[in-house]
């Protein structure tokens, strides 16, 4: 895990309403990001689900859910995001570094972008089995 801050600017997914800038904490052992109340609120994000999360101390806590754009060094795309209470700071979590194609380099501190991969199957192709050695299996 790795803990560093990074400068972005947030927004409403359907992109009305005003971009706001705004100080991340970049905790790679977070899976959601956080927006305080004093961020959400003036974008006009709305709650979409309550999500249960778990505190290290243990502590079970029922969060709203919204999603809106973050644009981090030049990228943008939409993902999740809890709405924070009035004392909960900004955070970016793991689930929006990867939907925006970056990854935290902990020797660096610093954003880089990831290797993405992808797959592809032809239609009607069979996926590719592997095959054991049945010597070895003992047949």
């Amino acid at each position: 895990m790795g803990i560093m801050n990074v400068e972005a600017r947030v927004s409403r997914s359907d992109g009305s309403g005003p971009q706001l800038p705004v100080t991340l904490l970049v905790d790679s052992g977070a899976i959601y990001s956080v927006l305080p109340a004093a961020v959400w609120q003036p974008l006009g994000l709305t709650q979409r689900r309550d999500v249960d999360f778990s505190l290290a101390d243990g502590t079970l806590i029922t969060r709203g859910v919204s999603e809106c754009t973050f644009e981090i060094e030049g990228r943008a795309a939409t993902s999740p995001v809890v709405l924070g209470r009035a004392d909960e700071g900004p955070l970016l979590g793991a689930v929006t570094l990867e939907t925006l194609g970056l990854v935290l380099n902990p020797l660096t501190r610093r954003l880089v972008p990831m290797r993405l991969l992808l797959a592809a199957m032809q239609v009607g192709a069979r996926p590719a089995v592997a095959t054991a050695d049945r010597s070895a299996q003992g047949r």
